[in-house]
């Protein structure tokens, strides 16, 4: 059984995939402090609760924060007897190639998602990820990740209007019932919901152009649902994008072995 690790800035998410699919699937908040003990326990209890009774041969590591790899790799060494591969490290190989600058590391989390999408859906994609941040990844028609788009995420946007803006309250986004908001709140959650809307459109609007072609538009991530329903910014949603490409990766190293 294979344990596939996605680790964001926010959320950690552990699924286990038995070759055909998923086992189980659970999500935690990211805290490098977490030793591999307290990962077992919490682990090994869930699997408990849940009837699952399932022996871990082999684990894949993505991770966005370098200092949670280390008790991972505790983990997988003490208590399932297995060295992980870790996305990034040149002992993980990779499916598709990566054409940036030289000396530029690309997040791994990216070129999991990378290698989802083509994977999936073929060549020619832009790969939206609602995340801590909102990120852009262009996959081109042979599946090599080509570059992409950083920018805010929603919630870290919507945190440093409150932390930025003494008057101005926390809020949670949601679609808004207008466009004119009639108090604070409402003027805050038009503000950064239509503001993300124009933002994804234009950007992926740019991207077709610079690259003089027609490409799908993949949308995955937390908040994806919430823009996946409006305005049609999106030729398909996966929730679990970054899991299915762990997956994909474990089997070509497998084979490559």
């Amino acid at each position: 059984m294979l344990l596939a690790i996605d680790c964001g800035n926010t959320n950690t998410v552990f699924a286990i995939w038995d070759g055909d699919q998923f086992v189980a699937q659970w999500r935690t908040s990211t805290e490098w402090q977490r030793t591999a003990d307290q990962y077992y326990v919490w682990l090994s209890t869930l699997m408990r609760l849940q009837n699952i009774d399932v022996t871990i041969t082999d684990m894949i590591i993505s991770s966005t924060v370098p200092r949670v790899v280390f008790n991972l790799r505790v983990l997988a060494d003490r208590y399932f007897n297995t060295r992980p591969l870790v996305v990034g490290k040149s002992d993980c190989l990779l499916p598709v190639d990566v054409r940036v600058d030289e000396g530029t590391q690309v997040g791994p989390d990216r070129l999991v998602n990378t290698v989802a999408g083509h994977n999936l859906y073929g060549g020619d994609l832009i790969v939206v990820d609602f995340g801590t941040a909102t990120t852009f990844d262009v996959v081109a028609s042979d599946g090599a990740y080509v570059g992409g788009v950083i920018a805010p995420g929603v919630n870290l946007s919507l945190e440093a209007l409150h932390q930025a803006a003494a008057a101005l309250p926390h809020v949670d986004i949601s679609k808004p019932q207008a466009v004119v908001g009639t108090n604070t709140v409402a003027c805050m959650q038009s503000g950064v919901f239509w503001g993300y809307i124009g933002l994804v459109r234009e950007i992926c609007a740019r991207i077709k152009a610079e690259r003089s072609r027609e490409m799908r538009v993949i949308s995955t991530g937390g908040l994806a649902p919430l823009f996946q329903q409006s305005e049609a910014l999106f030729d398909a949603f996966e929730d679990d994008l970054t899991i299915h490409g762990l997956t994909v990766i474990h089997e070509f190293n497998k084979d490559a072995a």
